[in-house]
């Protein structure tokens, strides 16, 4: 664990436009791995774990299928798609210390894999299910990203995004950004030891990234059809599906 302060006060007014992002985002998570599931699951009230399984549920995953789980940090989504025996799964995540944990916590045969997910070491058409569970808000490069996810999907194969947003209801926004904002920065660094900055830089992650609406088009410029977008929780998470033409 470091104690370097990865995230400042400076950063944080743009996240998404640090021009070294890709290295303070692998820094920042191999810095709270360690109690990064116990974390998650105090800070969203035990609501994570139902998401995951929403989102595997809405994949359709059948016996045939070959799941690629990218940015899958310590395999928590990983081992929900896991459940629905799919022909194979494999997580993918650029951050050391996270595949360590996923590997330790493994309890049925995967394969894991440390790579960027801008720069996927797979051939054209390897998987028929493409998952990415509160990563592509991390990507330097979205569009890169997704062109990536398109690119090792087979041809009428299924993405599965789910990430953070912001309630579309106004009371119900101001509520969870303040817990967001003052609340779960502090009790998730108290509770993971983290000094980094990382439990600030993640929430001004989402109320800097796309609405439902943009990560639609974006989705759609890097060749998937068949958009659809179901809101969690009130709209605190969402999972977004789409195939590939």
């Amino acid at each position: 664990m470091t104690n370097d302060p990865i995230w400042n006060d400076d950063l944080l007014q743009a996240p998404h436009h640090v021009a070294d992002k890709a290295t303070r985002v692998r820094r920042m998570f191999n810095a709270i791995a360690p109690r990064y599931e116990r974390t998650n699951t105090i800070c969203s009230g035990g609501r994570d774990a139902n998401w995951r399984n929403r989102a595997v549920r809405l994949a359709a995953v059948r016996s045939d299928d070959d799941v690629l789980d990218i940015a899958c940090g310590t395999g928590d989504f990983t081992r929900a798609f896991a459940r629905w025996r799919p022909r194979s799964i494999t997580g993918c995540d650029f951050a050391h210390e996270m595949l360590v944990r996923a590997a330790q916590a493994s309890g049925t045969p995967r394969r894991w894999v440390e790579a960027d997910a801008l720069r996927l070491p797979f051939q054209n058409g390897s998987f028929s299910v493409l998952s990415c569970a509160f990563g592509v808000r991390n990507f330097v490069d979205l569009d890169a990203g997704l062109s990536e996810m398109h690119r090792v999907l087979k041809p009428g194969g299924r993405i599965v995004i789910l990430e953070f947003s912001r309630p579309r209801s106004v009371w119900f926004r101001a509520v969870y950004e303040i817990y967001s904002s003052h609340v779960m920065p502090w009790a998730a660094s108290w509770i993971s030891g983290d000094r980094s900055g990382a439990y600030r830089y993640l929430p001004r992650s989402v109320v800097s990234f796309l609405h439902e609406e943009q990560m639609g088009d974006r989705l759609n410029q890097a060749g998937f059809e068949s958009f659809s977008a179901t809101p969690l929780t009130f709209g605190v998470a969402t999972v977004y599906l789409a195939r590939k033409a």
